[in-house]
Order: C-alpha cells, then structure tokens, then sequence
C-alpha cells in the first residue's frame, strides 16, 4: 500500500539554526506512527512543515504517492491535514460549535448553518465517541475535553492524517486511556494518526512504528514491538539514561515554611482549598501528589504570591507572610522573590516566558532590579555573559541568547525557567510540574538539578501528576484530592495503589 506520507529529504534552517537536515522516512496508511526525540531535534519543524507554517528549504513532501506543495495551512486542511497542538488553539469564552465553525462561517446568515454544524458535530462525537457538547463553553470543559473538542475540530474539517504535538502532557491517566481509544477507533476508520510525545511507554501502548530524530536528523525507524523504553532513549539522546540517580541522605534540617489552616474560596463562594496544613524543612523534597484540578495550582500561586488566601496562616522562615491587609496580589510575587521564594510555575509560557523576549531576556526577569549597575542602568555586556554560561550549564538549545525564546523548543524554554530560578540561591524552592512535555534526557538533567538544591539545603515543593517523578524526586508525600490533603506518605511508603486511592478522595485513616 502506498505510504499515506513521506518525507524526502525535508531541510529547514532557521539561520544559523539546522532544524531539519536531509530527514526522510514514511508513514503507512492506517497507522499509528509515533515521532520521539530529544526537545530540539526537529520534530515540531517537521510536523508544522508537513501543516504548511514553514516552508522546507529543500525536499519534498508526497501525499498518496504525489509531491505536494503545502504552502499554507489552509492547504494543508484542504489536502486531508489536522493537527492537534499541545497549547490548544481555542477561543475559551465560546462554545464548542463557535470553535468549530470560526473560519469557516459561510457567510452572514449564521443560524441555519449553526443548527446544521450542531447536527453533524453530534453524530461524529456519537460515531467517535468524543463526549463533548457542542454547546458547551470552553472555559467550563476539562482538559481532556478540550483536547476531545481539537479532535472534533480536524474531524469536522475531514482530516485523513492527524498529527498529535504532546497530546498527553496535560491529561490525567484516565483521560489519555480515553484519548487512545479514540485514536484506535480513528485508526479503524482507516486514518492516519502521527504522535509526538516523549513518553516512551505510550509509544509501545499505541504505535505500529516509531521514527527516532536527533540533531535535526533520523537516526531510525523500527517497528514497536520490536523495540524497548531503554533502546528508544538510548537512540534520543546517544548515550544510557540513569533512571535512579543519586542522592544525598535524607537529614531535614529547621523548618522554611509552615502552612496552617489554608482556605480559599471563589468569587462564588467554592472551595478551592480547605484545611491545608504542612511543614517543609531545609534539605528536603515534599511532593503533592493528585490528579490535576485539585487545588495544587491554587497552593502554588498563594504561595509564590499570585493570588491572596481566603484565610489561614503561612510563615516563610518564622515570619508570617505578608498577605493581611491586602486586597489584591499586585506586587506579591516580586516580595516572594526578594524574601528567597523561588517559582518553576507549571505552565511555562503563561506565567514562566514572555515569548517574544529573547532568550536573554528571559534569563533576568523577575530579577532585573537585581542586575542593575550604576545609576540603575543595565550593564548588558555582563548580562550576556551570565546568561552564556547559564545556558552552557543547563544546556539550553540552540546556543544564542538573542534568539527569541518563542523559537525554543519547549523543553529548552523550561531549562531557562529553571536555570533562572536556581540562579537565584532561594531557600524555598516552589515547582510546578517541571517535566511536563520534555524529553528523556531533560527529564534526567532537571532531576540532577533538583535533587542538587536538595543536597545544598533548599526546601522544595514539589508538584507533579507523575507518580514516577514523585517516587524519583519525593523524600515525602502529600496526595491531595478536592483541595484537601488526604494522606501523607513517607517515600519508604511509596504505594501506587494506596496513593491511588488517597488521590480519590479516601482518606488516611
């Protein structure tokens, strides 16, 4: 059967920048075919290539066996072509059916079409079994339903060869069981599904074949069964992985902050969090465990100092925090920072990046006044220098701090947001899901740094939805479910199936 892709000697520079260098493979028709590789080695570029966002330097791409120009992605659409993105592209304050149709409205009488639209919409989420409402707003779905409603998107748009940029970075285990089923089924239908993702189990759950790119380079394609986690890490990053890394003994020293009591509530009057108290010391990894949505973010951004609690007490070295008496959280977050509160936030371009910033810039914020000279002028000689050598040790690529960082893979923008925070010798140390979309070998670099500050003394909160992660990095556990805390758990007690259960609301008794 003819190839329902392939990819003949696709390059794409971005100037001094090889993205893509002679990279040629092909995807059968009717299969799932996986794409790995470290953040940087060029899947992405390949991918929005194939959409029609770039244009290839050179090469060509066949479809059904014909050469295939895609210059825009409208023609990639027109020609069969859907992508699902890992940031989703959605409008949150309109519903799923206004998602669907903006773009391609028909014109001015919009009310006939919108009853035909719903119409169809509905019968495809019955034929794919999506669970979404058409009229549903976004803002109100889950994370996995909006994934569903990007889905819903490329299959109104009549997408033959559907391509997965990290569909499962942000789904709880559940949700990507769900996803799966409905790319198998899609797979049924006789369509063509491409997966980004950097993780390697869901690799050898859902694909037939695997294509491994380094350097902007193949390096190969093998069947799925007949490969191996440590065999596709290996090819990723050229070297073995050390998947239990060392670690300093377990000795906490005074304790850096103390929660008591937290609550907070909604505009609405929800709760968001109830009763949340713990101790964190010096030289230890507190992970909190739970599926997303639990109030973890809520934690976070009170006590990195974006939002305000409801009430509760919280101490930073002895001293309260300085929430009375305040009515908003402006400002809060630059008072974190100067009293030693580091944060990794989980979601990197909302509230780590500014995007159109370059890599340099990037590096100081949050911490310019800081960096400030004589006559508080910038002495950019030296900031270009500081961020030269941060970049070297965190590895950060490509190797150009003028780079805007919007242009980094999103591996290397969170390897910035870590170089920067770690640069600034907290004592507290607040970090949210800092693996989220990264590859094998950042994994292990991330890791390396954490569990570093852990044995130079900082405290760390930990938040991730990675039982693996916290079983990695975690010296104890607490697992949180409806904005409370259910249990806590000491690493030695490190239980799949109990912290399972604790994440589902039963608590310790």
């Amino acid at each position: 059967m003819q190839p329902a892709v392939e990819f003949r000697g696709i390059s794409k520079h971005f100037g001094a920048v090889k993205a893509n260098t002679d990279v040629s493979f092909a995807i059968a028709k009717g299969s799932i075919h996986g794409l790995v590789g470290e953040n940087g080695a060029g899947k992405s570029t390949l991918m929005s290539i194939l959409y029609g966002y770039y244009r290839a330097d050179g090469g060509e791409i066949l479809l059904d066996g014909q050469a295939r120009q895609i210059r825009t992605s409208q023609e990639a659409i027109a020609m069969g072509i859907g992508m699902v993105h890992q940031h989703f592209m959605l409008v949150e304050n309109m519903t799923v059916l206004d998602n669907v149709m903006l773009g391609s409205e028909g014109g001015f009488q919009l009310k006939p079409k919108r009853a035909a639209v719903e119409a169809q919409l509905r019968e495809i989420c019955t034929r794919y079994r999506l669970d979404v409402d058409p009229l549903a707003v976004i803002h109100d779905l889950s994370v996995g339903a909006q994934q569903r409603v990007e889905i819903l998107k490329q299959i109104y748009r009549s997408a033959n060869i559907l391509i997965l940029d990290e569909p499962t970075a942000v789904l709880t285990a559940q949700e990507t069981a769900s996803l799966f089923e409905i790319l198998r089924l899609f797979k049924e239908q006789g369509k063509t599904i491409i997966l980004i993702t950097h993780k390697l189990q869901e690799i050898l759950d859902i694909t037939d074949t695997v294509t491994v790119m380094r350097g902007g380079r193949v390096i190969g394609a093998v069947p799925t069964a007949s490969t191996t986690k440590e065999d596709l890490a290996n090819m990723m990053v050229g070297r073995q992985i050390i998947n239990n890394l060392p670690r300093g003994a377990y000795n906490p020293g005074a304790p850096v902050l103390h929660v008591h009591d937290l609550q907070l509530q909604d505009d609405q009057g929800v709760k968001l969090l109830a009763d949340i108290g713990f101790t964190l010391r010096a030289g230890e990894i507190v992970a909190i465990a739970g599926v997303s949505g639990n109030g973890q973010s809520e934690l976070m951004e009170i006590l990195s100092g974006m939002r305000l609690p409801s009430s509760g007490q919280v101490e930073f070295q002895g001293k309260a925090l300085p929430f009375a008496g305040r009515s908003d959280a402006d400002g809060l977050p630059r008072t974190m920072r100067e009293l030693g509160i580091a944060h990794i936030p989980e979601d990197r371009l909302r509230d780590g990046v500014v995007k159109n910033f370059s890599v340099m810039h990037n590096t100081i914020l949050g911490y310019q006044d800081q960096l400030k000279g004589r006559w508080g002028l910038f002495d950019f000689k030296a900031i270009a220098a500081r961020c030269a050598a941060l970049m070297k040790d965190f590895d950060v690529r490509p190797d150009n701090h003028d780079l805007r960082i919007g242009l980094l893979s999103g591996g290397n923008q969170q390897k910035v947001v870590i170089a920067r925070e770690v640069l600034a010798q907290p004592a507290l140390m607040l970090v949210g899901q800092p693996t989220r979309g990264v590859d094998i070998g950042t994994i292990e670099s991330i890791h390396r740094q954490l569990l570093a500050l852990r044995d130079a003394g900082v405290a760390i909160l930990l938040v991730s939805v990675e039982l693996e992660e916290v079983r990695a990095l975690a010296d104890r556990i607490l697992v949180m479910c409806g904005g409370r805390i259910t249990g806590e758990l000491k690493i030695e007690e490190f239980d799949t199936t109990r912290i399972g259960l604790l994440m589902g609301g039963m608590h310790k008794s």
